[in-house]
C-alpha cells in the first residue's frame, strides 16, 4: 500500500516529478564531469611513475613532483646497484629544454632520457619507431599529444632542441605531463650532448627494481642510509606525492570540491522543495492515513521511498551524458575517468542526500493532527 501511495503522490503532478528528476540528474552529471575530468587530468601527473617498472625511486630531497626534478651526481646509481636485494638500477634524466619549431617559434618540452628504456617499460605505447634507435644517435620519440603544441610531425622529420637538430624516429601515445608540456624521449648520451656542462655525470632520478623475494622496506632503508641527502620512495608513495603537489599548490582541489558542493546543493534543494510541496498538497491524505491507524513511521517510509525513487531515476538519467561522452572527451585529447567504485559512491551519496532532503517534510507530518480530516 505504501509503495503505491508513494508512487501515486509523486506522479500526481508528473511535471513536478520530472523537474525533480532533472534536478538530481543535473547534480549527478555535474559531479561526474567535474570529478571525472579532474581525475583524468590528475592522472597525467603520475602516469610515467605508475607505468615505469620500478619498485623504488631515488629522488632529490623534497622533490615535489616528477616534472620538477633537480640534478644530483650519477654515481648514486652504482651505490644503489650495490645494495643487496636490488636487481637493477638505472639513471633517469627529466629536464625541460627548448625546441625550435619549423615556424621559428620556440616551445618548452619535457625530456625523458635513459641509457636503455626497455627494461623499465618506458614509453609503454610506441605505435611507430623502435626504442633501440634512441641509443644509436641523435634521435627522439615524440608523443602524439605534442602535436597540439608543436604542430604536426612525422617520423623522419627533424626538430631543433637546444640548437641541435634531432631526428624524429617514431611516436608514442599516452605519455602526457600534467602541465601539457610535450614529452620527448631520447637517449642519455643525446641529452648529455645538448647540455654537457649541466647534465653530464648527473641524473634526476635513480630507478631501482628489486630482486624477487627482497624486502622493500629493508632495501629502501639501506639505500636511504647510503644516500642520506636523497629521498627513497615506493612507486605508490611517489605517485601520490606528485598528484598531491598539483592539488595543494594550484587550488584545483578546492575548485573540484566547491563545484561538487554546488551540484549536491542543487539536488538537495530541488528534492526538498518538491517533496515539501507535495506533502503540503496531500496533508489530508496523510491525515487520513494516520486516522486509520498509520503511524509517523509509516508516513516517513512513504516520503523516504519518494526520495529514493527520485534519487534512482535522477542518477540513471544523470549518468547517461558523462558515460556517453567518454569517446568524445578522448577525441579532444582529454580523459574522463569514471571508475565503477566512483560511480557506486556517487549513487550512494545521491540516495543519502535525497533522503536527507526529504527530512524537511518529516517535521510537518510529525505535528499533523489526524482529526483534521473531519474538519471542514
Amino acid at each position: 500500500m505504501t509503495v503505491d501511495l508513494a508512487w501515486k503522490t509523486l506522479l500526481h503532478d508528473k511535471l513536478r516529478f520530472l523537474i525533480t528528476v532533472c534536478g538530481v540528474a543535473f547534480a549527478v552529471s555535474l559531479v561526474f564531469f567535474q570529478n571525472g575530468l579532474f581525475q583524468g587530468i590528475l592522472g597525467h601527473a603520475s602516469v610515467t611513475i605508475e607505468r615505469a617498472q620500478a619498485d623504488l625511486w631515488v629522488t632529490p630531497r623534497n622533490t615535489p613532483n616528477v616534472d620538477f626534478a633537480q640534478l644530483f651526481p650519477r654515481g648514486a646509481v652504482h651505490l644503489v646497484r650495490s645494495v643487496p636485494g636490488v636487481e637493477r638500477a638505472d639513471a633517469l634524466v627529466v629536464f625541460f629544454l627548448n625546441m625550435t619549431l619549423p615556424s621559428g617559434a620556440m616551445e618548452m618540452v619535457l625530456v625523458y632520457a635513459m641509457e636503455d628504456f626497455r627494461p623499465w617499460g618506458l614509453p609503454w605505447n610506441v605505435p611507430e619507431g623502435r626504442l633501440e634507435d634512441l641509443r644509436s644517435g641523435p634521435f627522439i620519440l615524440l608523443d602524439d599529444s605534442a602535436s597540439k603544441r608543436l604542430g604536426p610531425f612525422a617520423a623522419g622529420e627533424y626538430r631543433e632542441i637546444q640548437g641541435r637538430r634531432l631526428r624524429i624516429v617514431g611516436r608514442t601515445r599516452e605519455a602526457m605531463s600534467f602541465t601539457t608540456t610535450p614529452i620527448v624521449f631520447m637517449g642519455l648520451a643525446t641529452v648529455e650532448s645538448l647540455l654537457p656542462d649541466m647534465i653530464r655525470g648527473m641524473t634526476s632520478y635513480v630507478l631501482a627494481k628489486l630482486e624477487p623475494g627482497a624486502d622493500p622496506a629493508v632495501v629502501r632503508a639501506e639505500i636511504a642510509r647510503r644516500l642520506p641527502y636523497n629521498d627513497v620512495l615506493a612507486k605508490a608513495e611517489w605517485a601520490a606525492r606528485s598528484k598531491s603537489y598539483w592539488v595543494d599548490s594550484t587550488g584545483i582541489g578546492f575548485n573540484l570540491w566547491f563545484t561538487v558542493f554546488l551540484g549536491a546543493l542543487v539536488g538537495i534543494v530541488i528534492v526538498a522543495q518538491t517533496l515539501y510541496s507535495s506533502t503540503m498538497e496531500h496533508l489530508k491524505e496523510f491525515g487520513t492515513l494516520k486516522a486509520i491507524g498509520g503511524t509517523n513511521a509509516d508516513i516517513y517510509r512513504i516520503l523516504a521511498r519518494q526520495a529514493a525513487i527520485a534519487a534512482v531515476a535522477g542518477f540513471a538519467l544523470g549518468a547517461i551524458p558523462p558515460l556517453a561522452s567518454i569517446p568524445l572527451v578522448e577525441a579532444a585529447g582529454l580523459k574522463l575517468l569514471l571508475t565503477p567504485v566512483f560511480c557506486a559512491v556517487v549513487f550512494l551519496a545521491t540516495v543519502l542526500l535525497c533522503l536527507a532532503a526529504s527530512a524537511i517534510s518529516f517535521r510537518k507530518i510529525a505535528r499533523l493532527d489526524p482529526a483534521m480530516v473531519f474538519r471542514q
